[in-house]
């Protein structure tokens, strides 16, 4: 479905001056220092890209901006290791609930029989589905998915960010514990810097704005792309993959999103946020300064803006 005439109207003559409303709010957020290269990103850019079923695009802001996918990039992973090994396999290694805690924490790994992740949106739910891809070694996983997402955004120029890859591997102690403490679990398939290698290349595919709505359009459309027919995803994964991003998507405030939003949306501590109106929209936003929870701080009160003024919850 298309934009209607009203929403047209009123995004080509409001969408910026929300735009620069939201911008504001970058000032009481900051960007992910704990990975340095993340930390250079422009504190105050804002931008945000539309796109709907009949490939009709509105945007605003800074939407050519580049950044990494990050946490997004999990959703996809998903997708394709539910493609390579079918439900029940994946869901033997993570979970499908949320865990109230914070999506680097490992606590539950150790307190929670069976020690598997309490879902796939979290860094060790992450790490798990990233040894679940299949290919003789990480360089054909990486492959794999790099061309998956391409497909995906309908742009084969998708590369990643190889300082921000190098950036995310030499902070990653958090991650390498979890990793290990999977492997001992049983959870992790493969050795464990193999793995983690996948992680860091998937989260540092580099993309803009209009390359996280094309994503979300085919997500949108139940895994066809409707621009161009392609069939991509089943649909069955792709219900599953919204699900969880209602549930999980936007770390510990994603009850809050839900309420104040009601879309399914993913965040990424890059800033980015990948979310849409399903049968309708993909919508990609960059916004780097982040909350205290790890979600784009302008990003999210843009959203809020335009669920409200365009009556696009879902709930």
């Amino acid at each position: 479905m298309s934009f209607t005439a009203q929403e047209l109207e009123l995004l080509n003559r409001q969408l910026p001056v929300w735009v620069e409303a939201s911008k504001v709010r970058s000032a009481y957020g900051k960007t992910a220092s704990y990975i340095p290269e993340l930390a250079k990103a422009p504190q105050h850019a804002l931008g945000i890209h539309l796109i709907d079923t009949s490939g009709q695009a509105v945007s605003a802001g800074d939407c050519g901006l580049a950044f990494t996918m990050q946490s997004i990039s999990k959703v996809f992973t998903l997708i394709l290791a539910l493609m390579d090994n079918g439900e029940e396999a994946v869901f033997q290694k993570v979970g499908m609930e949320p865990t109230g805690d914070n999506f680097n924490s490992m606590l539950k790994l150790e307190l929670v029989r069976p020690g598997i992740p309490f879902n796939p949106l979290i860094n060790a739910g992450a790490i798990a589905i990233s040894s679940l891809i299949h290919g003789r070694n990480s360089v054909e996983k990486s492959s794999r998915i790099l061309s998956f997402f391409q497909s995906l955004a309908s742009n084969d120029t998708l590369t990643y960010d190889m300082d921000v890859c190098k950036s995310e591997s030499d902070t990653a102690n958090l991650n390498r514990s979890m990793a290990y403490l999977l492997k001992d679990n049983g959870v992790l398939e493969g050795q464990v810097e193999d793995v983690l290698d996948v992680y860091f290349h998937h989260c540092s595919i580099q993309v803009t704005c209009s390359d996280l709505a094309r994503m979300a359009l085919v997500l949108a459309n139940n895994g066809t792309d409707p621009v161009t027919g392609a069939s991509l995803i089943p649909r069955r994964y792709v219900q599953i993959a919204k699900t969880f991003m209602i549930t999980c998507g936007m770390y510990n405030a994603s009850g809050e999103f839900a309420i104040q939003v009601g879309l399914p949306a993913k965040s990424g501590v890059s800033g980015g946020i990948l979310t849409m109106v399903p049968g309708r929209l993909g919508i990609g936003v960059i916004g780097p300064a982040l909350n205290t929870k790890g979600n784009s701080i302008a990003g999210v009160h843009l959203l809020e803006t335009l669920s409200r003024e365009l009556d696009w919850s879902l709930f």
